[in-house]
């Protein structure tokens, strides 16, 4: 999928060229998962798989969407109805993020919009926040607004919270406008202050594999935020404004004082541990020992299963199968309850893992997984 044959296919459906075309990634969170809401750390890298989207300006105060990945013709928009709650397509998202802006005070007239998008949909990619940051940023781009990529992910965020109606972090959207080619980005979602981490597996002789399920999951689902509201209640129960603030040290003084509060407990640790797992993972890779990350990974994904709850079956499988058969960790990543996850693994051992992979999945009765290679990717940028 080509900036040009996105820009063809808006001059079919508008009439004329578009003003730029601009692409946005997917992300795959190396470690750090459901610690974005919680001020927490987190190690994202961008995807090559990208939302493209051709834009021009509009001065009638109507917003124009197409997608090339959707069925049905163009969806035209006032931006003056535009308000929260009121769209459950997906329109949603680029509208959300137009409400977002103008919420902000910045001046959008308009605009018309074609997109397409190689990120895997409901897979933990970040396929939403692809969406919501290529229209910030051809926006920001149009509309002379001068927003920094950590400002537009604000933005993008508030529009998928508030006018989408999910309770997401910050981290998807950062990744997708902050990332860089050949390198995690070490994001503390406080102050969002970032360091770009070197992670060139290629030159370790190592692969990171992405196993896409196809179990769909939706942020917007209840157990997501029932999640979040459990995490909000441990907080507020340790009298902290937030989980960050509890230290791996004091771990367990701070489950001693939540007494029989059993539901907020098993959070509580997850949360507080896959801090420190994160800070492990950048010493490692700072260290020059890629391999050594592989047992964090694998102890992330045994707290996501049996502390936070989020895993499924199928995730499960990927893990134990991989791990089985000699990958060096996996985990699942993203918000769970279906999605992906990842397995790092000697170069050498791919094309065996990904085939054994696949065997138990028949065997289980499962869908046939989507197996592809993770390479650290470009981040958010203007392509013509």
């Amino acid at each position: 999928m080509g900036a040009q044959q996105v820009a063809d296919r808006f001059a079919e459906l508008y009439g004329a060229r578009p003003e730029g075309v601009w692409a946005a990634p997917g992300r795959v969170n190396l470690i750090g998962e459901h610690t974005d809401y919680n001020d927490g750390f987190v190690m994202p890298f961008a995807l090559p798989h990208q939302a493209v989207a051709a834009v021009s300006r509009r001065t009638d105060g109507v917003l124009r969407l197409h997608s090339a990945d959707i069925d049905g013709g163009v969806a035209q928009l006032r931006l003056d109805d535009l308000a929260p709650g009121g769209d459950h397509d997906w329109t949603a998202y680029p509208a959300g993020v137009v409400w977002a802006l103008r919420e902000a005070g910045h001046a959008i007239t308009g605009a018309d919009v074609h997109l397409a998008s190689t990120v895997p949909t409901g897979a933990g990619l970040s396929s939403s926040a692809a969406l919501e940051v290529v229209i910030a940023l051809a926006l920001n781009d149009l509309y002379d607004l001068g927003l920094k990529g950590w400002r537009l992910a604000r933005l993008c965020q508030r529009a998928e919270n508030v006018y989408v109606g999910a309770p997401t972090g910050i981290m998807d959207q950062t990744a997708s406008a902050c990332c860089e080619q050949g390198h995690a980005l070490f994001l503390d979602t406080r102050d969002l202050s970032q360091q770009q981490i070197p992670f060139d597996l290629a030159a370790e002789g190592l692969r990171l594999l992405v196993v896409d399920t196809q179990v769909k999951h939706a942020h917007s689902g209840g157990e997501y935020g029932r999640r979040r509201a459990g995490c909000e209640k441990g907080a507020a129960l340790l009298g902290v404004d937030a989980l960050r603030d509890i230290p791996y040290d004091g771990l367990d003084e701070a489950l001693a004082r939540l007494g029989d509060e059993e539901d907020v407990i098993p959070l509580v640790r997850h949360v507080v541990t896959e801090n420190e797992r994160v800070e492990r993972t950048v010493a490692l890779l700072r260290a020059g020992d890629p391999r050594a990350i592989g047992p964090v990974l694998t102890e992330g994904h045994a707290s996501l299963r049996d502390d936070f709850r989020i895993s499924c079956p199928e995730l499960d499988l990927v893990v134990d199968t991989a791990l089985a058969g000699g990958a060096l960790g996996a985990r699942m990543t993203g918000g769970g309850f279906g999605g992906s996850a990842i397995v790092l693994a000697e170069a050498t051992a791919v094309d065996t893992l990904s085939k054994t992979i696949e065997e138990a999945f028949t065997a289980a009765g499962f869908t046939s997984p989507r197996v592809f290679e993770a390479l650290p990717s470009p981040g958010a940028r203007r392509l013509v």
